[in-house]
């Protein structure tokens, strides 16, 4: 059966804030919709918010304030990634990780393939 992509409130991610046009919040639909849930879901701890279940969320703040080796944090954020992913039937899987450490930023950019077939270039910045 088809899959619906859904439709997400568009994230300003920078600021943390719905993008808001004359008072409504900008909706975003279709593979646009999966990206920001995609990226809410690397940004939010898992365990910490009542609001989402436990399922919701992953677990690279235990991975923040630990002097890992390289190799160790690219497979560690990897495993971090795709757990938090795996939960949404629309993900088939996750590949083509990139992960760099600059200072206080964590990027990580990937491919994420639907269970259509779509192929989407994902990228987050984190703070660490």
């Amino acid at each position: 059966e088809p899959v619906s992509y859904g439709k997400e409130p568009l994230m300003d991610f920078a600021t943390g804030k719905i993008v808001m046009v004359n008072g409504e919040p900008v909706m975003v639909e279709g593979v646009e919709a999966l990206k920001v849930w995609i990226e809410k879901a690397i940004r939010t701890a898992r365990y910490r918010w009542g609001a989402y279940t436990w399922n919701y969320g992953n677990e690279l703040e235990d991975l923040i304030g630990n002097d890992l080796p390289a190799a160790t944090l690219q497979s560690e954020v990897e495993r971090a990634i795709k757990e938090a992913l795996a939960v949404d039937p629309r993900i088939y899987e996750c590949s083509n990780f990139t992960i760099q450490r600059t200072g206080d930023i964590l990027g990580v950019e990937f491919t994420v393939t639907t269970t259509t077939g779509e192929t989407i270039a994902q990228e987050v910045n984190l703070l660490v």
